[in-house]
């Protein structure tokens, strides 16, 4: 169910689990687009089986991109609330709400939001995008994923490399100067050599497990599908 083209009679009430795509719209390197945080989220919802897939929200935690331009952050307090409020009233009607998360930045605000929820005993939790090895910020997962999922979006002739360091190697510059002062072209790893057909592999694996988590439906102590 596409809940946006959903008129209200046909809506089931205790009975649905509602799935939210929880993006960003932040800078992803020279070649991909400001919202490819909130593509994959959406793409990942959007192929969970047994769900009502509800509109996205589009803007999170990204106070660490703010050094390039494009980037809306509502900061980790904001987004928390947002997720509060969300979880509150769609329990009102639905049987469960899981926000799939694809934006590692908007993790604190996720789990904050998502205990206090159940705490409260609403059955809310959170999934996030997660690709086992994948690098961190725009480098060859993320390009992959975009080339499977909106390959017209993507400028391949704009591809380099960026920061290729541990993170652990980077996270004193990531928490003094953000991600500008880890790397000026906003790139942590390298999408050079990132391709579509890897890009299908991964998705398709990101959403057996995505599929499999929601089935068993087991939240760990922080509210996330395993």
């Amino acid at each position: 169910m596409d809940l946006a083209r959903t008129p209200w009679p046909d809506v089931p009430r205790d009975e649905l689990t509602v799935a939210v795509p929880v993006g960003s719209f932040e800078q992803h390197g020279p070649h991909l687009p400001l919202d490819t945080d909130t593509r994959i989220a959406t793409a990942l919802t959007g192929a969970l089986t047994g769900v009502a897939q509800a509109p996205a929200i589009t803007y999170g935690a990204s106070g660490e991109h703010e050094g390039f331009a494009g980037t809306i952050s509502i900061g980790t307090d904001a987004l928390a609330m947002l997720l509060i409020e969300y979880g509150r009233s769609a329990c009102r009607w639905a049987r469960r709400v899981v926000f799939v998360n694809g934006h590692g930045g908007n993790g604190p605000a996720l789990v904050k939001a998502v205990e206090l929820l159940r705490y409260e005993g609403r059955d809310a939790t959170w999934l996030p995008c997660a690709v086992p090895g994948a690098d961190a910020h725009a480098g060859r997962t993320e390009t992959s994923l975009l080339l499977h999922l909106s390959p017209g979006d993507v400028a391949m002739d704009r591809a380099e490399p960026g920061n290729t360091a541990s993170i652990a190697d980077l996270m004193p510059q990531l928490r003094s100067g953000g991600m500008l002062a880890a790397t000026p072209n906003g790139i942590l790893g390298d999408p050079v050599g990132a391709s579509a057909e890897e890009g299908e592999r991964l998705f398709a694996d990101l959403v057996r497990r995505a599929v499999e988590a929601v089935e068993r439906w087991a939240p760990r102590a922080d509210g996330r599908l395993v």
